[in-house]
């Protein structure tokens, strides 16, 4: 049985990080977008939702802001 409270409160809001594939290149790694996290209200978890799961290189999450034009 899975909890669809967290998923739904989670969903309900923006998320307060962004998740992002990081593979290694000549200077700066390359950074994919692969899905988002909330912190858990307890401060201790996150709540993660991968729209992919790399097979190489790391996951970094990094804080959601908002765009600057």
């Amino acid at each position: 049985m899975t909890d669809t409270t967290n998923t739904q409160e989670s969903s309900s809001k923006a998320p307060t990080y962004i998740a992002y594939q990081v593979r290694n290149g000549t200077g700066k790694g390359f950074f994919t977008r692969i899905g988002v996290a909330w912190a858990n209200k307890d401060g201790k978890g996150f709540n993660i939702q991968l729209e992919c799961v790399p097979l190489d290189g790391r996951i970094t999450l990094r804080i959601a802001t908002e765009k600057k034009d």
